[in-house]
């Protein structure tokens, strides 16, 4: 099966705000009030655990019934560290995640080796998770409307 190329827009509202659509589903992100935004949605940082977590999740609930698992309860957890201000310009740090923390919590009779298998399956499987490990390209273009006065 050839590639299949997702796409997502974005376009800012005001300050920090703006609005993403894909496939016609929209979200608000902003940045919290401490850092300048006003707080009326999930930064983008927070999208990006939001997106691991989300697909892990999603991953592992299709792969459960070719493992024989049988899920009653299905959390995954995810955190990161990272430094606000060199994303700002004011730190010579990384601005990116420098450790993410996942933890999965699952309610199942399965037993322990297979839930084991299961979620390493979907680590290996899940494209975000595997974007975020090996890395990806990104080609970056720009296209300048002037507006005069």
């Amino acid at each position: 099966m050839a590639n299949q190329v997702f796409r997502s827009s974005v376009r800012l509202i005001e300050g920090t705000r703006v609005e993403a659509e894909a496939r016609g589903f929209k979200v608000t992100v902003d940045e919290p009030e401490q850092i300048g935004g006003s707080n009326q949605g999930m930064a983008p940082t927070e999208l990006l655990l939001s997106a691991l977590g989300s697909c892990l999740t999603i991953t592992i609930s299709l792969f459960s019934k070719a493992f024989h698992v049988d899920i009653k309860d299905l959390r995954v957890e995810v955190e990161g560290e990272l430094d606000p201000m060199a994303a700002m310009g004011k730190s010579d740090a990384r601005s990116g995640y420098q450790n993410i923390r996942v933890h999965v919590h699952i309610v199942s009779d399965a037993p322990q080796n297979r839930i084991e298998r299961l979620i390493k399956m979907a680590e290996s499987k899940c494209p975000v998770s595997d974007t975020l490990r090996v890395g990806v390209t990104i080609n970056n273009s720009v296209e300048l409307e002037t507006v005069s006065a």
